[in-house]
């Protein structure tokens, strides 16, 4: 795919970030790249890093709820990563929406391609769009919702389905996650994704969401297995003590989970989709704008949302391979590396 040995620069800013990489990396590593890789320490990306066993240099932090903060935040960083990469001689840039690489690696003259898959986070898009060589997205993101970010044909590509359909390709569940958290199987297991309430495009607040807590947390017949995104969200579920509410300690093999749960319920994306890909009923509690993608999918009944937690079916399912959908992540590399091509 190219001569020589290519030097792949990869930064981690949010948990999914690992998991849509880990399949790209592994198929760049097959054609002698090689890969240096730096984090932002924000919710479990930096758990699952090491449960996945890879190495990055870590560099800033999430800047919290406030505008100052997020500001103060991307300036530090910025510099901090100017200072790491300078001199790294690196040939490609990758990232999943982080501007900071975008920008980092348009003022070092490197060629950088990003993706995403939610278009309405503006201040994100506007800054790291404008600065990458490639911006690549899913299909259901209709091209002139991007325009008001300077993304136009050459610098966009798009490729069909779900990112999490790429990622989840080859992926086996591993059975073990269950029984580690001391769930009964003869329970419904659902899955409880919390609301990303450190986004800027979040900001309404999500009144049904501990309504949902409340309904599965008291309900004898489930085990609601939460996945918070900080360490607040955390101590705020364990201190309602629902009996059926179970919180891990650390990040756990969430794709496994969702694959031996029942239903899904999430106030964010990632999950949504992972649900979706893996064929598990799955209920948005949403509270923001809503994205191409979930508008797709919610055409397609792949994704329901949900205003009423009494509506969610807490029934078992039969598992059924033939509503999981996989796609080859050749396709998404080839995206990204379109980077590389000359103007």
């Amino acid at each position: 795919m190219w001569g020589g040995t290519m030097r792949v620069w990869i930064d981690m800013t949010a948990p999914a970030h690992v998991l849509v990489y880990r399949p790209l990396m592994r198929l760049l590593q097959e054609q002698g790249a090689e890969i240096e890789l730096t984090a932002r320490d924000y919710a479990q990306t930096l758990q699952l890093l090491e449960l996945h066993g890879l190495e990055a240099e870590v560099i800033g932090r999430h800047g919290g709820r406030s505008r100052l903060g997020k500001a103060r935040s991307l300036t530090s960083r910025l510099r901090y990563l100017h200072r790491w990469a300078k001199g790294r001689r690196f040939d490609l840039a990758l990232a999943h929406g982080s501007h900071e690489l975008t920008i980092t690696a348009r003022r070092l003259g490197i060629p950088s391609a990003t993706t995403f898959d939610y278009e309405w986070a503006w201040l994100q898009h506007q800054l790291g769009c404008r600065a990458a060589t490639r911006v690549v997205v899913p299909e259901a993101i209709p091209p002139e919702r991007l325009r008001r970010y300077g993304v136009h044909e050459p610098k966009l590509r798009r490729y069909p389905g779900l990112k999490e359909e790429y990622y989840l390709s080859n992926f086996v569940p591993d059975p073990s996650v269950a029984s580690e958290l001391g769930l009964d199987s003869s329970r419904v297991l659902v899955v409880v994704r919390t609301p990303p309430d450190v986004s800027l495009y979040h900001r309404a607040s999500n009144p049904l969401f501990p309504r949902v807590l409340d309904h599965l947390g008291n309900h004898a017949g489930v085990h609601a297995v939460v996945i918070p995104r900080t360490t607040e969200q955390s101590a705020y579920v364990r201190g309602l003590e629902y009996p059926s509410l179970v919180v891990p300690d650390r990040a756990v093999d969430a794709q496994s989970l969702i694959a031996l749960s029942d239903v899904v319920v999430s106030a964010g994306g990632t999950m949504n989709r992972e649900a979706a890909a893996l064929g598990v009923p799955v209920y948005t509690t949403f509270g923001g704008r809503l994205g191409g993608v979930d508008e797709w999918l919610m055409r397609e009944s792949r994704l329901v949302p949900l205003t009423d937690p009494r509506a969610i079916d807490l029934r078992k399912r039969v598992p059924d391979e033939s509503k999981r959908v996989r796609r080859d992540p050749k396709l998404m590399l080839e995206l990204l590396l379109s980077a590389l091509e000359k103007p």
